[in-house]
């Protein structure tokens, strides 16, 4: 047997830069950006625990099991009041929730409920 049966083929040198690009390419991640740049910074959301307590109280005024109810979305509206935005089983509602726990209203909501929030915190 002879050396030439068992030559492995030549691959050109732009080829073999190009390929080591390709892999080196994918290692390079983006800086971080500054949490004052992040999507989610600009409001300050409920925290999960008031959440929850929406969806619970949610569930029972929509009489939906609590497993059908899901916080949507939250906001912070004043120092010490939160909205939360629920799905109680297809139904949008919305939840007013101060920061120790007290629900405040539970109400459908057919525009996310801000106008409902607005009456609400005018009272």
């Amino acid at each position: 047997m002879s050396l030439r049966q068992f030559r492995l083929p030549v691959v050109p040198a732009t080829a073999g830069i190009f390929m080591a690009s390709l892999t080196l390419a994918g290692c390079v991640s983006s800086p971080e950006p500054e949490p004052q740049a992040m999507a989610r910074s600009s409001q300050q959301t409920a925290p999960a625990d008031l959440q929850l307590l929406c969806a619970s109280a949610a569930a029972s005024a929509a009489e939906a099991g609590s497993a059908r109810v899901l916080p949507v979305s939250s906001r912070q509206l004043d120092a010490g009041n939160y909205q939360v935005d629920l799905d109680a089983a297809g139904k949008r509602m919305s939840c007013i929730v101060d920061s120790e726990g007290n629900v405040k209203s539970i109400q459908p909501s057919g525009n996310g409920g801000r106008a409902e929030v607005a009456a609400e915190m005018a009272n």
